[in-house]
């Protein structure tokens, strides 16, 4: 599967764009299958750079590479697939039920 397609791509917001919103909106979802890793996309600069929000071993908001995630491999060697099924999200919304899942 293809991680990010050229439609995607245009709809992505520009990397610091959303620096003055206090509650950006997620617009993609990644995923380590069998991994409690999740990577959600705010920004792209339009070639590999994302800023977004990081649920791993300790959430996070930051910075993370497409051309990483294209490598990564888990559990059988399973790659980061996307959530195809991922609606635009506001950003406290997603903190939330990562805050409430790990109570």
């Amino acid at each position: 599967m293809m991680l990010l397609t050229q439609e995607l791509r245009k709809t992505l917001p520009a990397l610091y764009s959303q620096e003055s919103e206090t509650n950006p909106v997620i617009q993609v979802k990644f995923f380590l299958p069998a991994s409690k890793w999740t990577w959600y996309g705010i920004e792209f600069d339009g070639e590999d750079l994302f800023f977004g929000y990081v649920d791993g071993e300790f959430p996070e908001l930051g910075y993370f590479r497409l051309s990483e995630l294209e490598e990564i491999r888990g559990m059988w060697n399973l790659p980061v697939e996307r959530d195809r099924f991922f609606k635009p999200t506001p950003l406290h919304d997603i903190q939330t039920e990562v805050e409430r899942r790990g109570q």
